[in-house]
């Protein structure tokens, strides 16, 4: 279908519709900002629920790591055994209609620009809109990374990233090296280990476990050092390269089956499996590459905002090259609480940028 292209012209426009996405839209409208001409949320999914209604069944809400309740409702006990794909997106559903949240969807914004009358231009799926300023809380889930390894287009067997796992059954029987050192990739591995043949764990660092649960004090320590890091204009770290991995009572009944016993990240890869700098060779039927997702920023790309060190300098959650752009989710603020306060921080920066702009026309 062919959209006719349609300028639109709001305050602030928000992209993404997760938790940085929908925190953003709460204090804009407790900000004031009128709903549609105010202030407007874009999201490319076909329902609520951000990345949460992508995520694996097998994933409930107990597991999940870190979860926080969005601005002003509780997220209650809704079933801590329930897959968090379901419990977490009607969450945000209640959510964006408890605050009456004008959220448009599915829609995809294929580009940011710099547009005329102080404005940027936001091209999208549903027409073109001229924003005053832009808050991006596009996430990573939408650009998994997948690192490549000479002889990778020969493998023979399958290749998968964590977005695309459905569950432990289809790995079956089957011969498995799982690579990447994250939470997510532990929790999987273990699931995985029930099932299948054989399996093989695989991380470019050995990987750090901690006894210690996840509390505010190692949450603040992460912020702290992914922020100096994007300050800094560099990319932002994995907060497990921080925190290190939590050693729950599944992952000490893995430790001691052998289950994470981890070996150093092969060399190449062969049509039958992986193959050591030393020659040591492992025959495999898939390779599950748990190994992480980047910011998904490619519609940012006409703004020029990466500089040499691959990174965006950023100074809290506004781009300091470009102060009407923030970016909520992204960095320090690449978790549920953290997604909160960044959302509070940016539009309290762009009702003050607005207001100035305001006095100079005046």
């Amino acid at each position: 279908m062919v959209v006719s292209v349609v300028q639109h012209d709001v305050d602030v426009l928000v992209i993404g519709a997760g938790q940085a996405g929908l925190s953003s839209a709460y204090f804009l409208r407790r900000a004031g900002f009128a709903p549609e001409t105010g202030y407007l949320v874009l999201d490319g999914a076909p329902r609520p629920g951000g990345a949460w209604q992508y995520r694996w069944p097998t994933l409930t809400l107990g597991d999940v790591h870190g979860i926080y309740h969005l601005p002003d409702l509780e997220l209650t006990a809704r079933g801590m055994n329930r897959p968090a794909s379901e419990v977490i997106p009607a969450y945000f559903a209640d959510y964006e209609a408890e605050f009456e949240l004008p959220v448009r969807r599915p829609v995809q914004v294929n580009s940011v620009s710099y547009g005329q009358d102080q404005r940027l231009l936001v091209d999208s799926t549903a027409g073109e809109f001229a924003a005053r300023a832009v808050i991006n809380a596009t996430g990573t889930w939408g650009h998994p990374f997948l690192p490549h390894y000479p002889g990778q287009e020969t493998f023979a067997g399958r290749q998968l990233h964590t977005v695309n796992y459905r569950g432990p059954e289809e790995f079956g029987g089957k011969r498995v090296v799982v690579v990447g050192g994250g939470t997510s990739a532990v929790q999987l591995l273990i699931e995985v280990a029930a099932v299948a043949a054989s399996t093989t764990w695989v991380t470019r660092r050995p990987p750090i476990f901690s006894d210690d649960m996840f509390n505010q004090e190692r949450g603040r320590a992460a912020v702290a050092l992914v922020d100096k890091a994007v300050r800094a204009g560099l990319p932002p770290a994995s907060v497990v390269s921080v925190t290190g991995l939590t050693r729950t009572l599944a992952v000490r009944e893995a430790q001691a089956n052998g289950v994470l016993d981890r070996l150093p990240m092969f060399e190449r890869i062969t049509p039958d499996g992986v193959t050591w700098a030393d020659g040591t060779h492992q025959e495999a039927d898939i390779i599950f590459w748990n190994t992480g997702w980047r910011a998904a920023l490619d519609h940012l790309r006409p703004l020029r905002l990466r500089g040499p060190g691959g990174g965006i300098v950023m100074d809290g959650t506004r781009v300091v090259a470009e102060p009407r752009l923030h970016l909520v989710g992204y960095g320090p603020s690449a978790s549920t609480v953290g997604a909160n306060r960044a959302g509070r921080a940016a539009v309290h920066e762009i009702r003050q940028l607005l207001d100035a702009q305001r006095e100079l026309t005046a």
